[in-house]
């Protein structure tokens, strides 16, 4: 029932199924009071599933490749952003820094553009988690810095309303929660995370994920934790020599307690605990195994930007194909791409996904596992009217 209720949580708004009740001839049918009327019913988690499996038993396998990419190119123009999610078909789309016009209409006219079905969204994804890392407008709601000294109540209130801010920019999915913990100023993820030891950063984690879920998808990053591992991964590959057990009992925690409050999204990070396994967790099956086997992750495992791994100047990771095809091998669902790219990256990684499919390296039955994840998400999404614009004339978020 525990591992049920993860999944169940997993920030998937289910929509409701609208049925007519059924009339007869009869004039005691046509007298009854629910003769005609118009009853809604929740939809449960098996319909979705099933919806959504259904919807990728039918998919090509390059359908099923693209679906589980998210890109990036740098433009405001709807009209561009429309023809490259056409034609590409990729699954998701982050908006980074140079996406952002300036005014809420205008970035809703953004997402509007990247939307080309509404009843199978995109997953629209950005990072806001506040104070540094902030790319909407009008975040003035509380940053980890302040967090961190405040009860979890606020972090739950910050998130609330940061979650509205998203939501009303059209956008589906926050990359916002920051599960990394350290005490240490010096750490490069101090100034973003929650809390300086694993139970504060547990108990705001899970505010904030509980603050949040009602309007965006929260996304836990960045597993198994940046605080014991010291560097920055924008230009490497921060390592620790921490033990399991050690981890488990503490970095862990609030990577558990965000997976507990019902997290969507999980985010692995380029990172290395070298005792358990000296590839960095994003390209590590075991780091998933313990993800949903110890942890209960039931949701979408996305990667941090692939292109990290070329920053690395790691020679191993200096092909963005193949960093994408072994992080789909080693258990994510959706692949990150932004930092290098342009806009043939991704149809690039599409590509590399359908020829390891067609030779063999990536088994086609872990292709549709990770189609049917994102394609839960995005048919729970729709379901919630998530992939309807918000009302233009509305009053922005204060």
């Amino acid at each position: 029932m525990r591992a049920a209720h993860r999944v169940a949580a997993a920030g998937i708004a289910l929509g409701a199924v609208l049925s007519l009740a059924a009339t007869t001839a009869s004039s005691a049918d046509a007298e009854s009071p629910d003769a005609g009327t118009v009853r809604v019913e929740a939809a449960t988690d098996g319909d979705l599933e099933a919806a959504a499996s259904a919807r990728v038993a039918a998919m090509s396998v390059r359908e099923k490749a693209a679906s589980v990419v998210m890109g990036h190119i740098p433009t405001t123009d709807a009209a561009a952003l429309r023809d490259y999610m056409e034609e590409t078909g990729i699954g998701g789309f982050i908006l980074m820094g140079a996406n952002i016009p300036d005014g809420e209409a205008a970035v809703r006219a953004v997402t509007a553009g990247l939307t080309v079905d509404p009843a199978f969204p995109p997953l629209i994804a950005v990072d806001q988690e506040g104070g540094d890392v902030s790319r909407l407008g009008g975040d003035a709601f509380a940053s980890a810095l302040a967090l961190k000294g405040e009860p979890a109540a606020a972090a739950q209130q910050a998130f609330a309303g940061r979650g509205g801010l998203v939501q009303r920019a059209g956008i589906g999915v926050n990359f916002g929660i920051v599960a990394d913990q350290t005490d240490d100023p010096g750490s490069f993820i101090y100034r973003r995370a929650l809390g300086t030891s694993p139970k504060a950063a547990a108990e705001r984690v899970a505010a904030a994920v509980e603050g949040e879920a009602p309007e965006s998808l929260s996304t836990l990053k960045h597993f198994p934790g940046h605080g014991a591992a010291p560097g920055d991964s924008h230009s490497g590959i921060p390592s620790s020599g921490m033990s399991k057990a050690r981890w488990r009992a503490a970095d862990a925690l609030p990577f558990e307690a965000g997976i507990d409050a019902g997290a969507a999204l999980l985010m692995f990070g380029h990172l290395a605990y070298t005792a358990v396994d000296p590839a960095p967790a994003s390209l590590s099956a075991e780091w998933h195994r313990i993800a949903r086997e110890e942890l209960g992750f039931g949701g979408v495992a996305v990667t941090d930007d692939l292109g990290m791994l070329q920053g690395s100047g790691v020679a191993a990771y200096a092909d963005p194909v193949a960093n994408a095809v072994s992080a789909l091998a080693a258990g994510n669902d959706l692949v990150l791409a932004v930092m290098f790219s342009n806009a043939r990256t991704a149809p690039d990684i599409v590509d590399g996904i359908v020829a390891a499919v067609e030779s063999g390296e990536l088994d086609p039955q872990r292709l549709d596992e990770a189609a049917t994840r994102v394609a839960v998400l995005r048919m729970g999404l729709a379901a919630d009217g998530r992939g309807l614009m918000p009302c233009a004339d509305c009053a922005p978020v204060d």
